[in-house]
């Protein structure tokens, strides 16, 4: 993949080993966003029907980056807590009815179930610690389970769901099934219709390589109407540009879900950064990243007194690698890994690192010299 590294054109010596958290542009979403200003600058929205093409085919990448049906299954949102909303606060909960999630989710995908007390909901949290994490999330689906919501990737371990199992398991319960895949779209190939899920929701931010401020809601045509809508506005409308209409309804696809004005601006930036995973393929990309994160691994695990807590089978990684060090408090070990420019975040038992397809082998081994000169 080192063809690709101009479209990274980043800092001298910077390592970055935070993708989880948020990614760099590519040097063409970069370009593209500067063009778009250009635009402005001296024409305004002159081209705007440009600008539409633009999104649509960023909605035609996306169905293509999810294997989705088609672009009416996708809606363009803020972020992945938007998306999780739509549905937690879209369904039409009785009292009594339970909502099946891990003990590891990001507070997204927790908080957003939490607040749903108030209606009687009651949300269940099920150790991933166990030697069979899917049969413990299954078990604990009984009669009065409504849903089951699951990151595809803990953000602080990195342990890797079994998708394809939990969505027959959710079938075969008659359990709706919600993916937060924020962290393995665009890491990892990812397929719905696989994982035979009603739900999936990521933000553009980390493993996609695009701004903040853009994500997708994947909503199966089966439960579309199944989500009362709590947003209304002029774009959710089936005949969005129709603006004399009285009598209206919301749109049948899934934009029902976006009530107003368009994130033009980033949606060109992540149709240009969709265009380079597109370029790459998702089934290179993704052996790239864990040929990256298995040199990471076995690097660290060649160290005395490091302890690594992101699972040690392939088939449980993704991106992500967390470990800790004898001697060293995570706080004071990541702001010594900074001053070495090694861009890492803490999470969980220790300090995530999370590499993407792109990154070198160079990175990788000076990230690790780092690391070797400070154990005690």
């Amino acid at each position: 993949m080192n063809h690709f590294t101009h479209e990274f054109p980043q800092a001298p010596g910077l390592r970055y080993l935070n993708h989880a958290a948020v990614a760099p542009w590519p040097k063409r979403a970069a370009d593209a966003v500067a063009a778009f200003a250009s635009e402005n600058i001296h024409l305004g929205a002159r081209d705007y029907p440009q600008w539409l093409h633009v999104e649509k085919r960023l909605r035609e990448r996306l169905v293509r980056l999810l294997n989705a049906d088609s672009t009416l299954d996708i809606a363009l949102v803020k972020n992945t807590s938007e998306a999780l909303s739509f549905v937690a606060f879209g369904l039409d909960w009785r009292p009594g009815d339970q909502v099946v999630i891990s003990d590891q989710e990001f507070p997204s995908n927790r908080v957003v179930w939490e607040a749903l007390k108030p209606r009687g909901v009651e949300v269940i949290q099920v150790s991933l610690a166990g030697h069979d994490p899917e049969a413990d999330l299954l078990a604990a689906c009984g009669p009065r389970t409504r849903l089951l919501s699951i990151s595809a990737v803990q953000y602080a371990s990195g342990l890797r769901m079994d998708l394809e199992r939990l969505g027959a398991g959710c079938r075969q319960r008659g359990v709706l099934f919600c993916i937060d895949a924020i962290q393995q779209l665009g890491a990892l190939p990812f397929d719905v219709k696989a994982y035979d899920c009603a739900f999936a929701m990521a933000d553009g931010h980390k493993w996609m390589l695009g701004p903040e401020g853009l994500g997708v809601f994947y909503c199966r045509a089966a439960e579309r109407e199944q989500l009362a809508l709590h947003e209304f506005g002029w774009h959710m409308l089936e005949n969005a540009g129709n603006y004399d209409q009285l009598d209206w309804r919301p749109a049948r696809s899934a934009r029902r879900f976006e009530c107003g004005s368009p994130n033009m601006l980033g949606a060109v930036a992540l149709d240009a950064s969709l265009s380079l995973l597109e370029e790459i393929g998702m089934s290179a990309v993704g052996d790239a990243l864990r040929e990256r994160v298995e040199w990471l691994q076995d690097g660290l695990m060649k160290l005395p007194g490091v302890h690594l807590h992101s699972p040690l089978n392939p088939a449980r990684r993704a991106g992500i690698i967390t470990f800790s060090m004898d001697g060293w408090d995570n706080s004071h070990l990541l702001e010594r890994l900074r001053s070495e420019q090694i861009v890492c975040i803490q999470r969980g038992a220790g300090i995530r690192f999370s590499p993407h397809f792109y990154t070198t082998e160079t990175v990788i081994e000076e990230t690790l010299a780092v690391i070797r000169g400070l154990v005690r």
